[in-house]
């Protein structure tokens, strides 16, 4: 029996919902889709299914008629939520630690602005800017850097971290490509002293055999 590649589709479902427990927003969906391709969705607002393809619009009608729209609605809303609830209390313990960033000076050449760049931290919703004498702004110029201070900022708490722009700390790609330079310059020029040494070497003992 020969299976054909062609033949194989793929189908797929998604339902869950969206919660954000700091501003109330909330979301359910129940959506399908056939080949990466959306095929047909619940709208929760108006209880009814939607589709963009011509060929679920007999599923869109049979479905808007069966009478589920409201079941639907209550196992998006209330039933995902309350489970969302429950998983979040199960995992409080590692969803509310804290971890701090690690802080980098960027710079890509002397004339580049220079970012500051944060990793490894979570939550990851946070806040990050320059600020000078005290004052927020966007990006950094060259002058008198001792006044400016990279800020991170976790969102909802007051306590910030604070880095001072150190030109000793900046990062840069010019520094590794000038040390690069300096080095294939350095094993040229020894490597030249080697074949003038040889050279010479060749031509004393040349000139002692014909004596």
């Amino acid at each position: 029996m020969q299976h054909d590649v062609t033949d194989v589709h793929i189908f797929q479902r998604m339902n869950g919902c969206f919660w954000d427990d700091e501003t109330g927003e909330f979301e359910g969906f129940n959506a399908y889709s056939y080949d990466g391709e959306d095929l047909i969705r619940f709208d929760l607002k108006t209880l009814t299914w939607i589709t963009p393809r011509h060929q679920t619009v007999i599923n869109k009608h049979n479905w808007d008629n069966d009478g589920n729209g409201l079941f639907l609605k209550y196992a998006l809303t209330e039933d995902c939520r309350h489970f969302l609830q429950l998983y979040l209390n199960y995992g409080k313990s590692s969803l509310q630690t804290t971890v701090p960033p690690s802080v980098s000076l960027l710079q890509k050449t002397p004339l580049s602005l220079v970012t500051c760049h944060a990793t490894g931290f979570y939550p990851e919703r946070v806040l990050m800017f320059w600020r000078k004498d005290g004052e927020e702004l966007h990006e950094v110029t060259g002058e008198d850097w001792r006044r400016y201070d990279c800020v991170f900022q976790f969102s909802g708490l007051k306590d910030s971290i604070t880095n001072r722009l150190d030109r000793a700390l900046i990062r840069t790609n010019q520094g590794s490509s000038f040390q690069l330079y300096i080095g294939i310059a350095i094993g040229a020029v020894l490597m030249l002293l080697a074949v003038l040494v040889c050279a010479v070497f060749g031509t004393k003992r040349k000139n002692s055999s014909g004596l």
